[in-house]
């Protein structure tokens, strides 16, 4: 079997001539099944906690900021999008209901809003550092101001109390804080050891994700070998995406992604239908 279940619809909109892309997409590339997980930054259900939590003062990374929570956010509501998954299945067009959620603090408030939708799954993503989008271009030059080891601190901090909520069901892009190809001079082994930890105890999946490899310099597969093992070690379970943002990429270098779990002794990946697991053959 061969899936995808990372991939947002942001670049678009919900117009299912423009979304069918997604399917060709994987049928052009043999998938057997995709699923979309829109940001929450789609849905004004969670616009609070995004200005509750990050940087928006008048420094750089607060302006860019700033702009960015104007820019193509908010824009349906989780009705809307619940509505539109529908619309799609109705078309012949079959995928699954997912969402993928930042960090935020405030875990309550994501389990209170999320607790009325029958989602298939739940991707927990860290995508802020004390507050500041560390994956944007734009101010990547915040990078300078912040040593290595104290990015891998707060990351993993993040994980650990993202997890801890009950709520997700995977772990997105793990360690994809090498993106900007900002490798640790130090062994981050304790750090990844922490997080593997915490996922084994909150019995979640790893988003074994592509996006890294051709949205970003580092091209690599995320996460990182280093990880991987340890992942395997543990047997945490996995999932494979391409992290699409555009139709043509759904499915991108999945083929690859099975190829590389294997090298780590994984035969077998997660499918979901409304939270509940079910283990596949990959390949």
């Amino acid at each position: 079997m061969k899936f995808d279940y990372h991939m947002h619809f942001e670049k678009g909109d919900y117009d299912v001539d423009w979304a069918k892309g997604f399917f060709e997409a994987a049928a052009e590339r043999g998938l057997d099944e995709i699923g979309i997980s829109e940001h929450s930054h789609t849905f004004p259900e969670f616009k609070q906690l995004y200005y509750d939590d990050l940087i928006l003062d008048d420094s750089f990374v607060g302006k860019f900021q700033q702009q960015w929570l104007k820019s193509n956010k908010f824009k349906h509501t989780l009705d809307d999008y619940f509505e539109f998954m529908e619309k799609l299945k109705s078309a012949g067009y079959n995928a699954k209901t997912g969402i993928e959620v930042c960090n935020f603090r405030n875990q309550e408030q994501v389990a209170e809003i999320l607790k009325e939708y029958d989602f298939d799954y739940i991707i927990g993503s860290i995508h802020f550092i004390r507050g500041w989008a560390y994956d944007s271009e734009e101010i990547m030059a915040e990078w300078n101001h912040h040593t290595l080891d104290d990015i891998y601190e707060a990351y993993t901090q993040e994980i650990e109390h993202m997890v801890t909520s009950g709520i997700y069901d995977v772990l997105g892009h793990p360690y994809n804080i090498r993106l900007y190809r900002m490798i640790p001079y130090f062994d981050a082994t304790p750090y990844l050891e922490r997080a593997v930890a915490a996922l084994k105890k909150a019995n979640m999946c790893v988003d074994v994700n592509t996006g890294t490899v051709y949205r970003y310099p580092i091209a690599e597969i995320t996460p990182y070998y280093k990880f991987m093992k340890l992942a395997a070690k543990a047997e945490l379970p996995i999932i494979t995406s391409s992290d699409a943002h555009k139709p043509e990429d759904c499915g991108s270098y999945i083929d690859e992604a099975i190829d590389y779990v294997k090298r780590y002794g994984y035969t077998q990946g997660v499918m979901f239908d409304k939270r509940k697991r079910t283990l596949v053959d990959l390949g």
